[in-house]
């Protein structure tokens, strides 16, 4: 029992040790950003930007990711195919509601947004560098009759995307309320509808994350 014990805890560090490898391995390759926040004006890495890098080097270090869903929770395994060992880690699922957007595929943004959030985590892809070197957008006048002039319809999509970001600002996660912002891809008007619904301290949290 003892060894068995002993020879998983073994199976373990050796993947935590190639997980480790990997990130640095990451760090030395030249990645290029495709994706533009303009709501916060910045750019960031699109999962199509790391992802193919990342593959190659998990192949070269036997290593395997497993993305799966679950109705509360995203997971990553990592799995050493060598040793045996495995790594895990989740992150919250959410729901979006796109404007003009089928129920799958709604699904399938949220999917995307999981899949590049557990990349980002488990690899220690760091973004900040990003934020820092820009200037912040200046926004429109923040006014509710933006919010209200839309159709019933409209507004209960930004009161859903909303939800969600609040949802992480209760959590104090705020670069998931500004990525998940960003995958939405919103028009003016939406954007300046949605930011309505913020109160003045969340509002601050987000111009303090993206000014900083």
């Amino acid at each position: 029992m003892r060894q068995q014990q002993e020879q998983e805890e073994q199976q373990q560090w050796l993947v935590y040790e190639k997980l480790q490898k990997a990130r640095i391995k990451l760090q030395h390759t030249e990645l290029k950003k495709s994706g533009h926040n303009k709501f916060a004006g910045y750019k960031y890495f699109e999962l199509g930007d790391f992802l193919p890098a990342i593959q190659s080097i998990f192949f070269e270090l036997k290593l395997c990711p497993v993305v799966s869903f679950g109705t509360e929770l995203a997971t990553l395994r990592i799995i050493d195919t060598e040793n045996g060992g495995c790594v895990t880690f989740t992150s919250p699922m959410a729901e979006a509601q796109l404007k003009g957007c089928h129920p799958i595929q709604n699904l399938g943004a949220v999917e995307t947004y999981s899949r590049r959030y557990l990349y980002v985590t488990a690899l220690e892809i760091v973004e900040h560098d990003a934020i820092d070197s820009s200037e912040p957008v200046s926004a429109k006048p923040i006014t509710v009759d933006v919010f209200q002039s839309m159709s019933e319809e409209d507004q209960e999509t930004i009161r859903s995307i909303g939800v969600v970001v609040i949802g992480f600002l209760a959590k104090n996660d705020v670069q998931s309320a500004v990525d998940f912002i960003n995958e939405l891809d919103l028009d003016a008007d939406s954007k300046t509808a949605l930011w309505s619904l913020f109160d003045s301290k969340q509002r601050s949290a987000i111009k303090k994350f993206t000014t900083r």
